[in-house]
């Protein structure tokens, strides 16, 4: 089987995370995990692993210069579909949607650990994954938002009252006199 990078160099067999059979490309160093290998070896995790978010967006690692490059699939030629993962250091997985098999550039699989999504390859190409990433990608944009428009200190105690406010019972209370204090009209 043929890297989906660069046709002229054959994959070669590696195991992954000490159970998880793939394929890696001397030349890239990327991955091909194909599909039915990792349902065997995601039926194996836990199923708080699977489905999750990530618990890192931004990992900082060099992106490899094929992640720009589309791909088709080594298995059966189908085209890979890519999920962008990450912010400031952002990156894509491909996989492909006839087969299921997923290709790591070099690096990914290992920053995709250090995220905690290893287990959750199939659900981070969903449309309930894309969402809640935006919604992610949108609070953390505002928090730093906060951060540049009031300082880092007083952004801090901000961020330390909406958390208490939004666990207290008559939280909506406390935001209220806030939104009183701060009316102009």
């Amino acid at each position: 089987m043929e890297c989906p990078k660069n046709k002229s160099i054959t994959l070669t067999d590696i195991v992954l995370n000490g159970d998880l059979p793939a394929l890696h490309c001397p030349d890239c160093d990327g991955h091909w995990l194909p599909g039915e290998n990792y349902r065997k070896w995601q039926q194996n995790q836990s199923p708080a692993e699977q489905n999750v978010m990530p618990t890192v967006l931004n990992v900082p690692f060099d992106v490899s210069a094929e992640d720009a490059q589309a791909a088709l699939c080594p298995e059966c030629q189908h085209y890979l579909s890519r999920v962008k993962l990450g912010q400031q250091h952002s990156f894509y997985v491909e996989r492909c949607s006839n087969c299921d098999g997923v290709w790591c550039d070099r690096g990914e699989w290992d920053v995709l650990q250090t995220m905690g999504l290893q287990a959750s390859l199939g659900y981070i190409f969903s449309g309930d994954w894309k969402n809640r990433i935006k919604a992610l990608e949108y609070a953390e944009r505002e928090r730093q938002a906060t951060i540049d428009k009031l300082g880092k200190d007083i952004a801090h105690l901000v961020f330390e009252l909406a958390e208490m406010l939004e666990h207290h019972p008559n939280g909506d209370f406390g935001v209220a006199y806030l939104m009183r204090r701060f009316d102009k009209s």
